[in-house]
C-alpha cells in the first residue's frame, strides 16, 4: 500500500438540521409570500397523482370525485391551513419525503408510473413540484408546522409535527375522516399579515389563479360573527362557495374553441385593463418547445403611453414571474399576455433566462408568431388591419430595425398612410408613381406646417405619405438600405419634376442678392424655377441629407448624448418661382425700399413652411404685414 493511499480518507458530506433550517427559512425564496404557492402546489400534485392512479385503474370509484383544495385562515388560533383530498401519505412516505430534506415524492411517482399506459405521460407535464424543498418554505413564516395525512391505502392518518428547530414527532393512527392531507402552519408573531384574509386572497390571486384543482378560501370567524351569519343565512338562501381560481384557463384550449369575446374577457380579467386589445395571438407550441400562451397587442392612448407591457410566466398553470423581459424580444415588450412553459424551472432565475438556449428558441418562436399574425391579418383582413395600423406602426417599425428576420417576414405588410387618409404598401406606392417619380417616395413630417407643399403635390396628383413619428427617420434609412435605388424625400427637400412647368427659368442675380440681403444669410442658395402653381412665389427647401442629420442630432439630445449639441450648417435653398406674377412684379419694382419689404415677406412666408418663427422674426413679420395693409 502506497504512502498516499494510507493518508487518504473517504466520506460523505453531512448537513445538520440546525444549520440548514435557518438557511431555508431566510434564503429559500426571495419573497416570503411564495410559501403559499409552494404548499398549494404540493396539494395540487397530490390530487394529480390520485387522478393518475385512478386512470390506471389502481384506485376504483373516483369517476365522480369532486377534488378541491381549501385554504383556511384562523386568526384566533394563528393558523393557516392548506387541505386537499388527494393521494395522501403513509407513515413510511412521511418519513421518507417530509423527514428528509430535498427528497421529492413527485419525482419518485413520475419514475414509477411513467409510460404505463403506453402513451406520453400527462402526469409528468402536470406535476408541479420536482425537487422536494418547497414544503419547507412553510417555515419561513411558521414556528411550527403540522402535517395530518391519510393515504388512499390507509384507514387511519399520520400526524407529523415539526418546530422551527427541526425537531419533529410522529403520531400513528391519527384520525382524519377522509383521504388527503392538511398542512397546518402556526404563524409566527412577526408574520401577522399572513393571517389577514385580504392578504391571503391577494397571494392566491397572484400565484394560484389558474392552478388545475379548484381552490377555496375559508375564514374561521369569531363566535359572535358566526351567530350573525347564521341569522343572515336563515333570512336568505345560502349560496354555494365558488373557487378562487380558473382550472381551465383559456390558453389550454385550442384556438378554434375560443371566441373573440372569451379572449377579451380573459384580457380584462388578468390585466384589469378595460380597453379592448387590438388583437391576440394564441400560441400552442408542441415538441420541441412545449409551451402555450396568449399574447395581446394592447391599445395605447398615445405613442408614449407605455413601452412596457406585462407578460406573465407560468409553470403548469402556476404563476412564476411578471414581465419576463428575457423571454420576450425587446421590441415586443409592450405586449401583454401569459406564457405557460413546463420545460422551464418553477423557481427560474433571471440569469437562467438570460443564458438559456431554450428561452432563445421561445423568443424566436414568439417573433415568428407575431409576424405570421400580422401577415395573416394583412392578407385576409386588409380593412381591419388598416384600422389598427396607426396603433401598430411604431412597434412594427421598431421591430423591423431590431430584428432583420422579423423585417423579412413583415416587410410587405408595412403600411404608409397618405395625406388623404389612404393606406398603401411600399410596392403599391412605387408602382402607382412609376411614371411621375420612379423609385422616389415623397413624404411629410408635419401635415400642418407643410400644408403648402402638400397642396402643390396634390394639384399634380402626387401621393404624399405621412411619416411624422420620431422613429420614422431611422426607419427610412433601413428601407433605403433594403430597397436598392429607392429614395425617401421630404416634400420640402426639393422641387419635384412633376411640379415644374415646361421651359427653363432665367437666373436673376440681382433678385438673388436681394433675397440673401433680406434673409440675413449671405450664403443662402437661391434657385429660379418655373413652377406650375403660379400663386406660390417661393418655397424654401432643406436638403434631405441636412434635415436627416438635424433629426439625428435631436435624437442624440433626447438620449442625453453630448454629440447632440453639435451644430451642422443647414443646407437650405430658396426656390423662386419665375412664373409667379408677384416675382415678376418684384423684378420690375424700382422702389428699393418697397422691393425689400416685398422680398422680406416672400422669404418669411417661405420660412414659415419650414419652421416656427423666433420671437424677433414674428415681431418683425407682423409689423411689416400691418404696414403693408395700411398702405394697401
Amino acid at each position: 500500500m502506497s504512502e498516499e493511499t494510507k493518508n487518504t480518507e473517504k466520506g460523505g458530506i453531512s448537513v445538520e438540521i440546525e444549520h440548514i433550517f435557518p438557511i431555508i427559512k431566510k434564503w429559500l425564496y426571495s419573497e416570503k409570500e411564495i410559501f403559499l404557492r409552494e404548499i398549494v402546489s404540493n396539494a395540487c400534485d397530490a390530487v394529480t397523482k390520485l387522478k393518475r392512479l385512478s386512470s390506471l385503474g389502481e384506485v376504483k370509484g373516483l369517476e365522480d370525485e369532486k377534488y378541491r383544495i381549501t385554504v383556511t385562515v384562523d386568526k384566533a388560533a394563528r393558523t393557516l391551513t392548506v387541505s386537499d383530498n388527494g393521494i395522501g401519505m403513509t407513515e413510511e412516505e412521511v418519513r421518507k419525503y417530509i423527514c428528509q430534506i430535498a427528497l421529492s415524492g413527485a419525482l419518485d411517482f413520475i419514475q414509477k408510473y411513467e409510460g404505463q399506459d403506453g402513451k406520453s405521460d400527462p402526469t409528468k407535464d402536470g406535476i408541479i413540484g420536482h425537487f422536494g424543498l418547497g414544503f419547507y418554505s412553510a417555515f419561513m413564516v411558521s414556528d411550527t408546522v403540522d402535517v395530518i395525512t391519510r393515504s388512499w391505502q390507509s384507514d387511519s392518518a399520520v400526524k407529523w409535527v415539526c418546530t422551527e428547530s427541526g425537531d419533529y414527532e410522529i403520531t400513528k393512527d391519527y384520525y382524519r375522516a377522509e383521504r388527503g392531507t392538511d398542512v397546518v402552519m402556526h404563524i409566527m408573531k412577526d408574520e401577522d399579515e399572513f393571517l389577514e384574509e385580504n392578504r391571503i386572497r391577494e397571494i392566491l390571486d397572484k400565484y394560484c389563479s389558474f392552478m388545475p384543482v379548484e381552490i377555496y378560501l375559508d375564514v374561521v370567524k369569531p363566535e359572535e360573527e358566526k351567530k350573525e351569519d347564521d341569522k343572515d343565512e336563515k333570512a336568505e338562501d345560502k349560496t354555494e362557495p365558488k373557487p378562487i381560481n380558473d382550472t381551465h384557463p383559456l390558453w389550454l384550449k385550442n384556438p378554434s374553441e375560443c371566441t373573440d369575446e372569451e379572449y377579451d374577457e380573459f384580457y380584462h380579467k388578468v390585466f384589469h385593463d378595460y380597453r379592448e386589445p387590438l388583437f391576440h395571438i394564441h400560441i400552442n407550441a408542441d415538441y420541441p418547445l412545449n409551451f402555450r400562451g396568449i399574447l395581446y397587442f394592447p391599445r395605447l392612448a398615445h405613442e408614449y403611453d407605455s413601452l412596457e407591457g406585462q407578460v406573465k410566466l407560468y409553470y403548469n398553470q402556476v404563476f412564476v414571474a411578471d414581465n419576463i423581459k428575457e423571454v420576450i424580444p425587446e421590441f415586443l415588450l409592450m405586449l401583454k399576455g401569459v406564457l405557460d412553459c413546463p420545460e422551464l424551472p418553477l423557481n427560474v432565475s433571471r440569469s437562467y433566462l438570460q443564458n438559456s438556449g431554450y428561452v432563445a428558441k421561445i423568443s424566436a418562436h414568439i417573433v415568428k408568431k407575431v409576424a405570421d399574425k400580422l401577415t395573416s391579418m394583412f392578407n385576409t383582413e386588409r380593412e381591419s388591419y388598416e384600422k389598427l395600423w396607426d396603433d401598430l406602426k411604431t412597434f412594427v417599425e421598431y421591430g423591423c430595425m431590431r430584428d432583420h428576420k422579423f423585417y423579412d417576414r413583415v416587410k410587405d405588410t408595412v403600411l404608409y398612410k397618405t395625406t388623404d387618409g389612404k393606406y398603401v404598401t411600399l410596392p403599391e406606392y412605387l408602382e402607382k408613381a412609376k411614371e411621375k417619380h420612379e423609385n422616389t417616395v415623397y413624404y411629410t413630417a408635419d401635415k400642418t406646417a407643410q400644408a403648402q407643399y402638400i397642396s402643390m403635390f396634390a394639384d399634380e396628383g402626387i401621393e404624399v405619405v405621412v411619416l411624422d413619428k420620431l422613429i420614422d427617420t431611422q426607419f427610412i434609412n433601413l428601407l433605403e438600405s433594403e430597397n436598392s435605388g429607392v429614395k425617401f424625400v421630404r416634400i420640402d427637400a426639393d422641387v419635384a419634376g412633376a411640379l415644374k412647368a415646361d421651359g427653363t427659368a432665367e437666373e436673376n442675380a440681382k433678385l438673388a442678392d436681394l433675397f440673401r440681403k433680406v434673409s440675413g444669410d449671405k450664403e443662402l442658395k437661391v434657385k429660379f424655377e418655373l413652377l406650375k402653381n403660379e400663386k406660390i412665389p417661393a418655397v424654401l427647401n432643406i436638403s434631405e441629407q441636412s434635415r436627416r442629420m438635424d433629426d439625428m442630432m435631436k435624437m442624440y439630445r433626447m438620449a442625453g448624448n453630448d454629440a447632440g449639441d453639435m451644430k451642422f450648417p443647414t443646407d437650405a435653398t430658396l426656390v423662386v418661382n419665375a412664373n409667379s406674377p408677384l416675382i415678376k412684379h418684384l423684378e420690375s419694382e424700382t422702389d428699393d425700399v418697397k422691393g425689400e419689404r416685398i422680398a422680406k415677406q416672400i422669404y418669411t412666408l417661405a420660412l414659415l413652411s419650414q419652421r416656427q418663427l423666433t420671437a424677433d422674426e414674428l415681431k418683425a413679420f407682423l409689423a411689416d404685414s400691418f404696414d403693408m395693409l395700411e398702405t394697401y
